[in-house]
C-alpha cells in the first residue's frame, strides 16, 4: 500500500476511535464549548426591547426597554436592562454580572422606593419584573453553569440541531434540567425546555429570526417564554442592534443605576 495511502488509512482509523470513545457528557461539553466559542469577540452590544406580557386569557400589556451587554476576558458577560414605559415602571433597572462557577451578582433598582436592592442567591429563581423570565434567565450562559450530556441530532425547522441536556450547577438554581436545541450551521440556540425543581416541564423558551451582525454574531429578533404550568407568556422583540459601541466597565457601574434615564 503506498505511503500516502497509509497516513490515510491511519488519520480515519485514529477519528474513528476518538468518536468511538467520546462519551455523551463529552460530547454535550463540546458542544457547549464550541457554541460559547463561537459568539466570542462581540465586546458589547446595545438594542432596543418590547416585552409582552400575556395571561392565560391572552390578555397583554406592554413594556418598552433596552438593553446593554458588555463582553469581559475570563468572566461572564456584564448587562444592563433599563424600562422606559409604561410609567410605573419606567427609570426601573436590572444588572447583572454574570460568573461561571459562582453566582450572578445582581441588582434591581426601583424607582418608587428610589433604592437599589440586591438578588440574593436564593432568590434568582423569582420572576423578573412580573414576566415569565426569572432572574436566572438573565445573565450569559457560561460553560461553567452547567454539566452536559448529549441526547441526539434532530431536525428543528430548516436546520439541522444538537440536542443537549444541561444541568445547572447553581445551588439555587429553580431548574433540575434544561434541554437546549442548538443548530450545527452556527450553535445558535433554538429552543430551550426548563424542567422544574419536581423534573416537570416548566416553560418553553423559542428563538425566532436570527440575524448576523457585525459579519460574525447572530441575534434573534424574537424570544417567546411559554410557561406551561400557568398559561402565561413573554414575549420579547428586538430591535435596533449595535455592536462594538464602546461601552466600558463605567457603563455598568451599580453606584449609578439611581441616575439612569
Amino acid at each position: 500500500m503506498p505511503m500516502k495511502k497509509l497516513l490515510f488509512t491511519a488519520v480515519a482509523l485514529g477519528f474513528s476511535v476518538v468518536a468511538i470513545a467520546e462519551t455523551d457528557e463529552e460530547k454535550g461539553m463540546r458542544i457547549a464549548i464550541e457554541a460559547d466559542a463561537f459568539d466570542n469577540g462581540f465586546n458589547d452590544f446595545t438594542a432596543d426591547m418590547l416585552m409582552t406580557l400575556r395571561n392565560k386569557k391572552g390578555q397583554e400589556s406592554l413594556r418598552k426597554l433596552k438593553g446593554k451587554t458588555l463582553e469581559v476576558a475570563g468572566d461572564g458577560d456584564k448587562s444592563l436592562t433599563l424600562f422606559f414605559e409604561p410609567a410605573d415602571v419606567k427609570g426601573t433597572a436590572s444588572l447583572t454580572y454574570s460568573h461561571g462557577l459562582k453566582p450572578d451578582d445582581q441588582w434591581l433598582y426601583l424607582p418608587a422606593l428610589k433604592r437599589v436592592k440586591r438578588i440574593t442567591s436564593k432568590n434568582k429563581s423569582g420572576p423578573f419584573m412580573g414576566s415569565e423570565f426569572a432572574f436566572e434567565d438573565l445573565g450569559s450562559q457560561e460553560v461553567e453553569k452547567y454539566s452536559y450530556t448529549y441526547l441526539r441530532d434532530e431536525a428543528c425547522g430548516e436546520f439541522e440541531c444538537y440536542v443537549i441536556e444541561r444541568i445547572p450547577a447553581y445551588e439555587y438554581s429553580g431548574y433540575t434540567r434544561q434541554i437546549v436545541w442548538i443548530d450545527k450551521q452556527a450553535y445558535r440556540p433554538m429552543k430551550t425546555e426548563f424542567y422544574d425543581r419536581k423534573n416537570s416541564l416548566l416553560k418553553t423558551l423559542i428563538f425566532k429570526g436570527y440575524r448576523q451582525y457585525a459579519g460574525r454574531h447572530w441575534r434573534a429578533d424574537n424570544m417567546e417564554m411559554q410557561n406551561h404550568q400557568t398559561g402565561k407568556s413573554t414575549t420579547l422583540d428586538w430591535t435596533n442592534y449595535a455592536f462594538k459601541t464602546g461601552l466600558t466597565e463605567n457603563d455598568f457601574d451599580k453606584n449609578s443605576l439611581k441616575r439612569l434615564r
